[in-house]
């Protein structure tokens, strides 16, 4: 079964869902919730230049009716090599070369971030995870292809007691052969309020994005080809 594909599952599957609070993962929620999946919510403070979005991802998770929700705490400064967990490194505001992996990119952090929802997900005997990585309307990132989930998935059954026993289960992608502009359409559809999320890599304290980073073009970009306005909250007014 494809990754991308959305199959519609008994009332009480459980699924483990990736939440960063960003317009890419609560759409993702929003799916599994409308699929009729009990949802179990993880974000992550890895120590990330803004903590904003573990607020948003809280209160999203609660608004679109997840069982539960929790925050892991993974300390990646302690590697550092990424923009947004070294205070070194500078946050690209001119666009970037599409050529070239940016600085943004997290080393391995899908593969950690995969890893604790896998374990949660043996815990709470869930079969699915979902994440919304996409490989259209990206930042270049090696762990967000589609070849990179197959692999995770297979090797997530080899490596666990419930795909030893038979239990499959599967990453779901339902985002990943959407365009920016397609899964803000497909989140409006499903009632998400995109105001309440925050996807800038150097939001302030209370979520308001500086509208010049890869993430924020990309996301204005998306509202302005699904032709809606866009209701991101932003520091400056020149972006409004």
């Amino acid at each position: 079964m494809p990754h991308s594909q959305l199959n519609s599952p008994p009332l009480s599957k459980k699924a483990v869902i990736l939440l960063s609070g960003g317009l890419d993962s609560v759409t993702t929620l929003a799916i599994a919730k409308s699929q009729g999946f009990e949802c179990h919510t993880i974000s992550f403070d890895y120590a990330q230049r803004t903590c904003s979005e573990l607020v948003a991802a809280e209160q999203l998770s609660k608004r679109l009716g997840a069982t539960s929700h929790r925050v892991m705490n993974v300390n990646m400064s302690q590697i550092g090599g990424s923009a947004l967990t070294d205070d070194q490194i500078d946050v690209p505001v001119n666009g970037v070369d599409q050529a070239d992996i940016p600085v943004t990119y997290v080393p391995a952090r899908n593969t950690v971030f995969l890893s604790f929802a896998l374990a949660l997900a043996e815990v709470l005997d869930a079969n699915d995870i979902f994440i919304g990585v996409n490989a259209v309307d990206y930042s270049g990132y090696p762990d967000c292809r589609p070849e990179y989930i197959k692999a995770y998935e297979t090797m997530a059954n080899l490596a666990t007691k419930a795909g030893v026993e038979g239990h499959r289960l599967q990453i779901q992608t339902p985002l990943m052969t959407l365009t920016k502009s397609e899964i803000i359409q497909k989140g409006v559809e499903l009632g998400v309020d995109y105001s309440l999320t925050v996807s800038c890599y150097q939001a302030d304290d209370s979520g308001r994005a500086c509208g010049v980073c890869d993430s924020c073009r990309l996301r204005k970009q998306g509202f302005l080809e699904a032709g809606m306005a866009d209701p991101t909250r932003y520091q400056l007014e020149s972006f409004l």
